[in-house]
């Protein structure tokens, strides 16, 4: 793209209005809007099935509860539940654009920001039949026209596995941390394995790794039985070097609050799963505030140093 474009009354190039300069304005948008938000945590899995969405709902709704403001961004296009678990109901066409044409994100209490694909369909249940650069246009677009504001939270609940989604994330949001969640046994953590070496491979520091359904909490005796064994987790965490963020039993109470959007690991019930999951939020915002970049001396202006360098720092 020429560089004369937006800077002569005339641009000779034939690129002004175009493709190029539309991604060019995108990618100031997104610069923008990140800018904004303190800590990106991108939760994700090697495999589907593992209480990834409720990870992510629950993660966000207990950093809320704490007086974070925090966004919620749905990046799973083809599976979105967080409206569902949140019984969010709203929909685009009802919504004001906020100022500077920004869209309106839903709002879950006074603190929890939301956004998902199922915001912007008339019918819910119609599948999403996109391949990949559909999906990694929705995605830069949800953080780009999206009126997130100041943050100091966004959690990003993204599908399974290490495709579209999380590399869209990887290269769009370059300071996002992944929270890796599994199951204990062997098949989850084979998979899981991938999930770590990719963010090997794209350079995203991983916050830590959470055991779900680890053990089942009976609801008549509450005693616990290892139906999915337990400690596996924890035992690739350790493996892979990275930090583990604690395990969560099953409780039949989690999946009833689901159903009914009322999250439940949230919630003040003096339950093993509530403080188990409890734990779990404490120890993100531990690992996250000791991972802070260091930066430059005051004389400096920044942590670039003399000049200033966006990619090194948010000045």
């Amino acid at each position: 793209m020429s560089s004369s474009c937006g800077s002569n009354s005339s641009c000779s190039s034939g690129t002004c209005g175009s493709q190029d300069a539309a991604i060019a304005q995108q990618d100031n948008a997104i610069k923008t809007s990140l800018g904004k938000i303190k800590y990106k945590i991108l939760v994700m899995s090697g495999k589907g099935g593992v209480g990834k969405s409720t990870v992510s709902t629950n993660l966000a709704l207990g950093l809320a509860k704490k007086g974070y403001k925090v966004g919620l961004m749905d990046v799973d296009i083809h599976g979105p539940d967080v409206c569902r678990m949140l019984n969010l109901n709203n929909k685009l066409h009802e919504s004001q654009t906020a100022g500077g044409g920004l869209i309106p994100p839903m709002m879950y209490g006074d603190n929890l920001k939301v956004i998902s694909l199922e915001y912007m369909m008339e019918d819910r249940d119609d599948p999403i039949i996109w391949r990949g650069p559909l999906k990694v246009q929705a995605i830069r677009q949800f953080v780009a026209d999206i009126d997130w504001g100041d943050l100091d939270y966004l959690v990003i609940d993204a599908p399974p596995g290490t495709g579209d989604e999380p590399l869209t994330v990887a290269q769009n949001i370059k300071d996002a941390q992944a929270l890796v969640v599994t199951t204990p046994q062997e098949v989850a953590l084979a998979d899981v394995r991938k999930s770590l070496n990719f963010c090997k491979h794209v350079e995203m520091n991983v916050i830590g790794m959470v055991e779900n359904m680890s053990g089942f909490i009976c609801p008549h005796c509450e005693e616990t039985v290892e139906i999915f064994k337990t400690g596996g987790g924890e035992k690739t965490a350790h493996e892979f070097g990275v930090n583990f963020l604690g395990r969560i039993p099953i409780d039949p109470k989690v999946v009833i609050g689901g159903d009914d959007g009322s999250p439940y690991l949230i919630s003040d019930e003096d339950s093993p799963a509530v403080k188990a999951f409890s734990i779990v939020i404490e120890n993100v915002e531990k690992n996250l505030s000791t991972a802070q970049v260091t930066l430059g001396s005051m004389d400096s202006g920044c942590a670039c140093g003399t000049t200033c360098n966006p990619d090194k720092c948010a000045c």
